[in-house]
């Protein structure tokens, strides 16, 4: 078990090794992602600094167990929220006004209400960080200068070498012929630039 789970980590540390390309605009991005795909490539990331329309498709993602989650942390809200309401009306602290009934659901709305928005938000925040496995404080594509460009202008490719077509060479010149502008490979030793021709 022990090993199983230094294997896991080493898996995850090593998830962006690999070549990291860079592309001129959205459109190059998409097609290349396309096309290599389309010659066996499974493991490859984007990095962009808007969302691309179509770029999950492209990418053969699936979709995202987010929403799921806030679903079930909403109802999980909703559930406590009347829980409470009647348990403080009902049975911890039970007042007789006016021979009404201990407990109405009309009043309890609003913190019904608010209780379902709180859970929902708390949800989707602790969820998109545990799915996207964050805060990640170091990974390896921080050593390329070219790197810092992907929250600007900057349109990247990241093949991992866990890939099963990986192989350094050839997946360089495919990424120069889908029309990468530079290529690095990226390690935990540093960014290094690649000549696809050589």
């Amino acid at each position: 078990m022990i090993n199983s789970i230094k294997q896991k980590f080493a898996e995850h540390a090593n998830q962006n090794v690999g070549l990291l390309a860079e592309f001129s605009d959205p459109g190059a991005l998409v097609h290349a992602v396309k096309a290599l795909r389309k010659r066996g490539y499974s493991r490859l990331d984007t990095f962009t600094p808007f969302p691309i329309h179509g770029m999950d498709r492209a990418m053969g993602l699936g979709t995202s167990l987010l929403g799921y989650l806030v679903f079930i942390g909403g109802l999980t809200g909703c559930a406590l929220g009347f829980l409470l309401q009647w348990w403080t009306s009902a049975v911890a602290y039970p007042i007789n006004i006016s021979n009404k009934p201990l407990f109405a659901v009309e009043p309890s709305v609003p913190i019904i209400f608010e209780l379902t928005i709180l859970f929902s938000a708390l949800t989707a925040v602790g969820g998109m960080l545990a799915l996207n496995a964050l805060p990640k404080p170091y990974n390896p594509l921080f050593f390329s200068d070219r790197f810092v460009r992907a929250t600007d202008d900057g349109f990247f490719l990241h093949i991992q070498e866990s890939d099963s077509q990986f192989d350094r060479a050839s997946t360089a010149k495919a990424l120069s012929e889908e029309g990468a502008l530079a290529i690095e490979y990226v390690s935990h030793d540093g960014a290094e630039d690649v000549n696809p021709d050589a």
